[in-house]
């Protein structure tokens, strides 16, 4: 083990942790955005948009996600989309835990008891306004640990943004290894700065838990 190029490559690794967790917020934040549209699309009364959500899911998730950023960062010039690694990163990345995020925003809903929903309408509520003020409210707070979950994964799968030369932390590690021939302690660096960033937010995640329950 060498710890001297430990202490070298250190301030790098930092760096490049900051990207890694820079991408996993904005992917997280494009991910629910797709997954609430995608969850309301499932749920609408619309055949249409209820076909629109399923084939969403369906694809997304039934493709690799290294395929579709693939097709969408060395495909997409071809057809007009000229983005740079990192926003190819962020919508990639965000879309795909869009579908994932679709069915566990749903399932929170539907597991909803529906007797609330039918008392919401008997006083007078629209279904809009019986989904937002009884419905939503129980729901966020089924749906939490289940979203941590997912960003959790959508954290590790960060790494899959490397081959289109992200300077996330996989890339870096990588990198100093071309240079060092030291796979361990680069692989193993890395490893523990996704741990630190991985526990971080399921501290995070436990914390809102706990408050939504006593809520």
């Amino acid at each position: 083990m060498d710890f001297e190029l430990i202490r070298t490559v250190f301030p790098f690794f930092l760096k490049a942790a900051w990207v890694t967790v820079l991408l996993s917020v904005l992917t997280a934040i494009l991910g629910l955005i797709c997954g609430s549209l995608g969850a309301a699309a499932r749920l609408s009364r619309s055949r249409v948009l209820r076909f629109l959500g399923a084939a969403y899911v369906s694809v997304f998730r039934g493709t690799p996600a290294l395929i579709q950023l693939f097709l969408l960062y060395f495909g997409g010039p071809q057809i007009g989309i000229q983005l740079d690694a990192f926003q190819a990163g962020v919508i990639g990345l965000g879309v795909n835990a869009g579908a994932y995020m679709t069915e566990t925003i749903r399932g929170a809903i539907i597991a909803v008891d529906r007797g609330q929903t039918e008392a919401a309408r008997t006083i007078g509520m629209s279904r809009w306004q019986a989904m937002r003020h009884v419905i939503l409210p129980q729901a966020m707070r089924l749906m939490i640990r289940p979203l941590g979950v997912n960003i959790n994964a959508l954290i590790k799968a960060t790494a899959l943004v490397a081959p289109i030369s992200v300077v996330e932390l996989t890339y870096t590690a990588q990198r100093y290894i071309g240079s060092t021939y030291r796979p361990f302690e680069m692989f193993l660096l890395a490893g523990i700065l996704y741990l630190i960033i991985i526990l971080s937010v399921g501290r995070v995640v436990g914390w809102l838990d706990r408050k939504a329950r006593i809520a």
